[in-house]
């Protein structure tokens, strides 16, 4: 079994715990910290997936990384010490996050910008947001120079294009008529 049907099958029965205790929301702030921490921390990531580091080791690494955590997200980490699966910790809490977005009707907007997205700018994009879609959004930031400024959005399968790249090809085509 590969290691994405598996993070999704721990996530969506950590998912189901959590609801029905009526702590999914909690569970799921555990689990945004966990993705971005381990995501974002190469060293933490290569630990939780060495072969030689043993899995009690790992767990008392999570556990004080972790400390303030909810008791699914502690029955989480037993879980993958019994099975030695700590290698999937990220690609759980990841799932956990997209799976809990489903079940509130939060879609997800990829927003592409030339750099870190502002303020500013993320009002701007709630705002087109709004006039796309109904559903309750979560925005997530890609950053890509190449669109020079402005920005893309993309929500499901539909695309905004706000570029100014994208603008500047729609001016050479009227230029080059």
């Amino acid at each position: 079994m590969g290691m994405s049907r598996a993070a999704i099958r721990y996530a969506k029965a950590i998912l189901e715990t959590a609801v029905s205790s009526g702590n999914a929301s909690k569970v799921n702030d555990d689990m945004l910290a966990v993705a971005a921490t381990v995501n974002g921390n190469t060293e933490l990531s290569d630990f939780l997936s060495s072969p030689v580091t043993s899995s009690e080791v790992k767990m008392n690494a999570v556990k004080e990384i972790f400390a303030a955590v909810q008791p699914e997200t502690n029955s989480l980490f037993r879980l993958l010490q019994e099975n030695k699966r700590f290698e999937i910790l990220a690609a759980i809490a990841s799932q956990f996050n997209a799976q809990f977005d489903e079940m509130n009707g939060v879609e997800v907007a990829n927003v592409t910008t030339a750099f870190p997205i502002t303020a500013e700018l993320e009002k701007q994009v709630l705002d087109k947001i709004a006039t796309i879609s109904n559903k309750k959004i979560t925005v997530q930031n890609t950053v890509d120079p190449s669109i020079i400024g402005g920005f893309i959005l993309r929500i499901g399968d539909k695309q905004y294009n706000a570029s100014v790249a994208n603008r500047l090809q729609e001016l050479r085509r009227e230029f080059s008529n």
